[in-house]
């Protein structure tokens, strides 16, 4: 047995349990959303997500089939001092296990899926969706599934899945997916930014297509990964377009976008928040020549690269960039094709 310091308490666990584990911030906020009398979490893993049920509702039900993760998560919930928790183990499907749970509130499964796999599919977590509705359909209406985030909503609909979509981001990177089902469905996709809190759901009407364009204009918005992710950009582009009037969309690669426009806001859906340097060819030696020349004028000392590169040139091509440079300032490069966008953090917490 090893112990990492990754909640509030040392946990004990194995290597993948910690890894596996549901972030603290995103137990916490997933708890009090599902905060009940009674909730059955259906493949309980170490307990990461188990404990903050149980601080939440008046009783709480761990299920898991893998004998060495229940005694861990039976240990870290002893060490919250948490006594309202009834550990079973075994398959979630059984109906020797279904039968020692009586008819609950909400049940929540964070099911296996496969470690890797070229495209995520709903068909691929384990148990499936359809199968602990199916089973547990006396025991309960309220369901909740964690599901990998990569899946888009249009994935998750093509299932004809009758369920909120919520994607999570935790410290501005994509984190969780969680899909309800019942009463406990609010809406039909919500972004969240944890820690923060912020969120932002579908509007109830369709909004108008996004005006793209190829050149940013003086202030650039990268959104929250949760905004991309539960397909919201125009819902925040309209919320943007209140403020500051004209905003445009800019396709950086394949996994990155831009909003942009003239005049600066700030929203609590944007990861960050810059303005816009300068634009330059980097098709040629010559024009890295020319961008060095230009990050030494402006006071630049750091460079960081946004775009597709391969992960053992980044280094080499940030060497380059910031060789001999001595300036306190940090561009943020986003790579656009040929050409180079130089953006400057408005707010820069470094």
């Amino acid at each position: 047995m090893s112990q990492k310091k990754v909640f509030e308490k040392k946990m004990s666990s194995d290597a993948d349990g910690i890894r596996f584990a549901t972030p603290e911030p995103v137990a916490k906020y997933r708890a009090a959303r599902l905060k009940c009398n009674t909730i059955a979490d259906i493949s309980c893993g170490i307990g990461g997500q188990t404990i903050y049920f149980a601080m939440q509702c008046k009783h709480v039900y761990a299920v898991e089939i893998d004998p060495v993760k229940i005694e861990f998560a039976r240990q870290n919930c002893e060490k919250h001092g948490l006594t309202n928790v009834t550990f079973i183990c075994g398959n979630a499907l059984d109906s020797a296990v279904i039968a020692q749970i009586p008819p609950v509130d909400i049940i929540f499964s964070d099911p296996a899926r496969p470690p890797e796999e070229e495209t995520r599919k709903v068909a691929s977590l384990r148990p499936g969706i359809p199968d602990v509705m199916d089973a547990y359909a006396e025991k309960c209406q309220n369901f909740a599934f964690e599901a990998p985030p990569q899946m888009p909503p249009e994935r998750i609909l093509a299932d004809n899945f009758d369920c909120e979509m919520e994607y999570l981001s935790l410290n501005g990177q994509l984190n969780r997916l969680t899909l309800y089902f019942g009463r406990i469905k609010r809406f039909s996709r919500v972004a969240v930014s944890l820690p923060s809190g912020n969120a932002m759901v579908d509007a109830p009407v369709e909004l108008p297509p996004i005006v793209e364009t190829e050149k940013l204009m003086l202030f650039a918005y990268e959104p929250d990964p949760s905004i991309v992710a539960a397909g919201l950009l125009n819902e925040l582009v309209d919320d943007l377009i209140k403020a500051t009037g004209p905003v445009r969309l800019i396709h950086i690669d394949k996994k990155r976008v831009l909003l942009t426009s003239d005049l600066l806001t700030i929203h609590p859906m944007v990861k960050n928040n810059y303005i816009v340097l300068r634009t330059m060819p980097i098709k040629t030696e010559d024009d890295v020549v020319a961008i060095h020349e230009f990050l030494e004028k402006s006071n630049v000392g750091k460079v960081v690269i946004r775009g597709n590169i391969d992960p053992k040139d980044y280094w080499n091509f940030r060497n380059k960039l910031e060789n001999d440079l001595s300036g306190s300032k940090k561009v943020h490069m986003y790579l656009h094709g040929e050409n180079a966008v130089l953006c400057e953090l408005i707010y820069d917490d470094d």
